[in-house]
């Protein structure tokens, strides 16, 4: 997802898309430690979505 993506939404959409990124951090985490996980980049790649997300907020305020 891209910021330009991110910057045209609202900040109770923003906050939405911030929960749901945050809970599949979480469960990919979980898989990670029972050896789940057949891709570990998608950790890198959901944190730098939960920072995009984190900025757009922060740009709106």
């Amino acid at each position: 997802m891209k910021y330009t993506e991110l910057k045209d939404k609202s900040v109770a959409e923003l906050s939405a898309l911030l929960k749901e990124k945050k809970v599949l951090l979480f469960t990919l985490k979980q898989k990670l430690k029972t050896m789940q996980l057949s891709n570990p980049n998608e950790i890198g790649a959901v944190k730098k979505e939960i920072a995009q997300i984190n900025t757009a907020i922060s740009a709106i305020k």
